[in-house]
């Protein structure tokens, strides 16, 4: 099949039908034959689904250098038919069956390989099977020039859309890729447009400019799509009118990922929310809404209490699904104009709207407590989801988003600290407790340089000889310019600044040589001191606890690790393993405060616990008949554990300890915690006096 270049084709009223009039009957049908044979234009039938000619003049057979109609149409059009061909007649095929249109173009035949150049007009013709087929009219045509024909070639087969409408907008000119698109034959300019006022704005700018550029989403036989339009002010070279020449390209593809781009860029790829990189931006537009609209802005920092138990317990899927499940609950919480984004890890903001005065100021942060008050099903078992949350009202509390989100994120700290209230407004205290956190860090800092510790030893004496057998070793800071400070001053911030891992490293050390130096001069006092989960959790403990032997030359066996009872319920994932290795490195293990947590026999059971320190809280139930502290005993017998009482500082307490079962006390009755030279002088005294 030739090829076909096309001009401006005009789309023509013009009527065409298969049925040749044969004057009732009064005419011929040889004869209209003849008549057509003698007609100067070639004139044939198409048939567009076979790709074959049906029928051909005279005319047509010399244009098509076809030896007899026969031979013409023993010819497979389809062979060498292109791809931009093909789709043209299929539009026309298309155009044919809905419309009573012809076509007038220019096209390019190339009969056993030699170019003949025609002006065609086309039309429909109904075959007697109900087909729609093609009757083309055509003559030589020579005026084109070279370039002229070049050109119309090129508008078939190019991929780039081109299309002339005129100023109302209807189309004039469609090449094959524009045609193949548009969904139907007539559809105006601004009609392709899924928002029509971007055509609009378009031909506002060209109006003015003369040309525009514009990436919109278009109407096209494949549904939506994206095109990059160029339009200029032209004219139609037929009628001389003003027009708009139009070439698109579809940039779907590169839309699309551009978008899939950002999004990625924007939010987070777990929960889909907004993640802090897109935050900014968006918290900027919500806070001038709130401004124009005098609507308050709060921002809400939620934070989740249990996340890393889940992580640790059930695995990382699972973990990531409880991600999910909160993110989707957030956003159902949320307002319409609200923002819900995930910041990292297991916290989320949530930037509030409303009208002020209209509820309680923490009304919204408490709905938030109150979603997620039932368990939670994850990985198909309930689960309780804690949640704690810290809150800034914007302006009172900050006027912009870096000062909003810093007390949002003190109010933060302060809620998860604080069990009872787990929804927390930021209060300008909070910034200087902060700012005081941030001094104590910074001179902890220089301590662990300069080594500005101190410890200091609490005896552990016998409730029947009233003898020293054992001794805590407490820490103590001994500042600059503040003098010694106790370690409830300052642990705390160190836990929290992971600087307790550097300090502990030294308490460990010191309390290595010290029992050392002990066994050196023949006092078999055994020592105990704290580990925090803290240490625990650093991957660097374990081994360092199994070198302190060898650096110190202290025996294992005579130190006691005193843990809390938090260790062992989930704040260390992997505590059973840490304890074990350190049980097999010669350590004994002791629950530090016992009584103060979730205390059950289960899981004391499952651990290797060597000893139990019952907390001072329960001294006073002593002078009721010491149930608690009876059950307590009865308990560590059961383990096969040592007990140690606290803060025993009566000697009826002492008494009572000793009539029951309890062998060792620790307290103020015997002694406070005494600096290492005197406690050094308060053994060997009690060795002196024991060899009297």
């Amino acid at each position: 099949m030739p090829d076909i270049a096309e001009t401006n084709g005009s789309v023509e009223g013009k009527t065409a039908s298969a049925a040749v009039d044969l004057a009732d009957g009064k005419v011929d049908q040889e004869l209209i034959f003849s008549l057509l044979d003698r007609l100067d234009t070639g004139v044939w039938i198409f048939d567009f689904d076979h790709k074959h000619i049906l029928w051909a003049n005279r005319k047509a057979l010399e244009i098509t250098d076809a030896s007899s109609l026969e031979e013409l149409k023993s010819r497979d059009m389809a062979a060498d038919m292109s791809h931009s061909v093909d789709q043209r007649l299929r539009q026309y095929q298309q155009d044919f069956n809905r419309h009573d249109v012809s076509f007038s173009e220019i096209w390019t035949l190339y009969p056993k390989g030699k170019a003949q150049v025609l002006q065609v007009v086309m039309s429909g013709v109904r075959l007697k099977d109900g087909r729609m087929a093609l009757m083309c009219e055509g003559r030589p045509h020579h005026e084109q020039q070279p370039e002229t024909l070049r050109s119309a070639e090129a508008l078939m087969h190019t991929t780039v859309m081109i299309s002339l409408f005129a100023q109302d907008g209807t189309p004039l000119y469609r090449n094959t890729a524009s045609r193949a698109a548009c969904p139907a034959l007539d559809t105006s300019f601004e009609d392709q447009f899924v928002d029509p006022c971007e055509a609009r704005r378009l031909l506002t700018l060209v109006e003015r400019e003369k040309t525009s550029r514009l990436v919109a989403n278009i109407h096209t036989n494949s549904g939506t799509r994206w095109h990059e339009l160029t339009i200029r002010a032209s004219h139609d070279a037929v009628t001389g009118q003003p027009a708009y020449l139009v070439s698109e390209i579809d940039v779907t593809e590169l839309h699309e990922t551009k978008e899939r781009a950002q999004y990625l860029a924007s939010h987070d790829t777990l929960t889909g929310l907004s993640n802090r990189t897109y935050l900014k931006e968006r918290l900027t537009q919500v806070l001038q809404t709130a401004a124009d609209t005098k609507q308050q802005a709060t921002l809400y920092l939620v934070d989740l209490d249990d996340f890393k138990m889940v992580n640790d317990s059930l695995g990382h899927a699972a973990g990531d699904v409880l991600l999910q499940l909160v993110a989707r609950k957030l956003k159902e919480l949320a307002g319409p104009g609200d923002i819900v984004a995930r910041l990292g890890g297991d916290e989320f903001l949530i930037c509030h709207l409303e009208i002020p005065g209209q509820h309680s100021p923490d009304w919204f942060g408490q709905a938030l407590l109150a979603g997620f008050a039932n368990p939670q099903i994850i990985d198909g078992k309930p689960r309780q989801v804690g949640l704690s949350i810290g809150y800034a009202h914007y302006p009172e509390d900050g006027a912009g988003i870096d000062q909003l989100m810093r007390h949002a994120d003190l109010a933060l700290y302060q809620a998860k600290s604080d069990s009872k209230h787990k929804c927390v407004r930021f209060r300008e205290r909070m910034r200087r407790l902060r700012d005081e956190t941030q001094t104590i860090k910074k001179d902890l800092e220089r301590a662990i340089r300069e080594q500005q510790f101190v410890l200091h030893y609490q005896p552990i004496a016998c409730t029947r000889t009233d003898r020293v057998v054992a001794a805590e070793a407490l820490i103590r800071w001994q500042h600059p310019e503040k003098g010694l400070i106790r370690p409830d001053e300052f642990v705390a911030i160190a836990e929290e600044t992971g600087l307790i891992n550097e300090i502990g490293t030294w308490v460990s050390r010191k309390v290595g040589e010290m029992q050392a130096e002990l066994a050196a001069l023949d006092l078999d006092i055994p020592l105990s001191m704290n580990v925090s989960p803290r240490q625990m959790s650093d991957p660097q403990f374990v081994s360092w606890m199994q070198s302190l032997a060898e650096l110190t030359g202290c025996c294992p066996g005579r130190i006691s690790l005193e843990i809390t009872e938090s260790v062992l319920l989930g704040d260390i994932p992997n505590a059973f393993e840490v304890l074990s290795v350190l049980k097999q490195a010669g350590y004994r293990i002791v629950i530090d405060d016992f009584g103060t947590g979730y205390s059950n026999l289960a899981y004391l059971h499952n651990y290797p616990i060597d000893g139990i320190k019952i907390d001072r809280m329960f001294m006073e139930d002593i002078a009721t008949g010491g149930a608690i502290v009876k059950l307590i005993l009865s308990l560590a017998s059961a383990l096969g554990a040592e007990v140690v009482a606290e803060g025993v500082e009566t000697l009826d307490q002492r008494i009572w300890l000793s009539e029951n079962g309890c062998n060792r006390f620790q307290g103020f009755l015997y002694s406070k915690p005494v600096p290492e030279d005197r406690f050094l002088s308060m053994l060997t005294t009690q060795l002196r006096i024991a060899a009297m």
